[in-house]
């Protein structure tokens, strides 16, 4: 995807500790059958051309959050850590469009990268209609042309969707060809995950004698 961002855990790779999720603040919100999933979004300053203050909490920055939240909660197997939190935090540090997407494919790598129990890989893209094409991962100038977009959340195995939204009107004429643009391109962010991640156990295998 176009944006960079980076995820963070409160938990490092279960090559070194052990995953153990925990509620922190109040146990009136640990939920005695799955762990709660928090998720946080932040943008630096400086990841736009505009150099405004972002202050944390504000009302993009929750939705995001709760977009997350919400995908993650779909990908993650949380009946296992019952009475128990799992955190996300993402930063966007360069914005350039998808950002939705981009912070999705960090925190799946995160997560994987925690030791946290998933159903599938979480692959996410946008995907728009301009000039009469459907593109995948809308660039930030073609976000701003103000188009119909879509951001799409995949879970590749199966083919569920974890979440699909629109932010504009689109006729249903060209929903399919547009939808179908950002699950290609969400298939095709998994096999690079997949890659990726393949490659980094073998390596984590090596160092580690197995």
């Amino acid at each position: 995807a176009g944006g960079r961002c980076s995820g963070s855990w409160r938990a490092m790779s279960p090559a070194y500790v052990p995953f153990l999720p925990q509620i922190r603040g109040s146990r009136a919100r640990a939920l005695p059958d799955r762990a709660l999933v928090n998720c946080q979004y932040s943008s630096a300053t400086f990841s736009t051309g505009e150099r405004k203050r972002r202050p944390h909490g504000d009302r993009k920055s929750c939705e995001m959050g709760l977009q997350l939240r919400q995908t993650f909660e779909a990908a993650i197997l949380t009946q296992l850590h019952p009475r128990s939190q799992i955190d996300i935090y993402v930063q966007v540090l360069q914005a350039d469009g998808g950002t939705y997407a981009a912070c999705v494919n960090a925190a799946t790598l995160a997560v994987l990268d925690a030791g946290v129990p998933m159903r599938d890989f979480v692959c996410a893209c946008s995907a728009g209609f301009v000039d009469s094409t459907a593109l995948a991962d809308l660039s930030h100038v073609e976000e701003a042309a103000g188009g119909p977009q879509l951001a799409l959340a995949l879970l590749p195995a199966s083919g569920q969707i974890a979440l699909l939204e629109m932010d504009a009107r689109l006729h249903e004429d060209h929903l399919e060809s547009v939808l179908e643009a950002a699950a290609r391109a969400a298939r095709d962010v998994h096999t690079l995950l997949d890659r990726v991640v393949r490659q980094h156990v073998r390596e984590a295998s090596v160092l580690l004698g197995d």
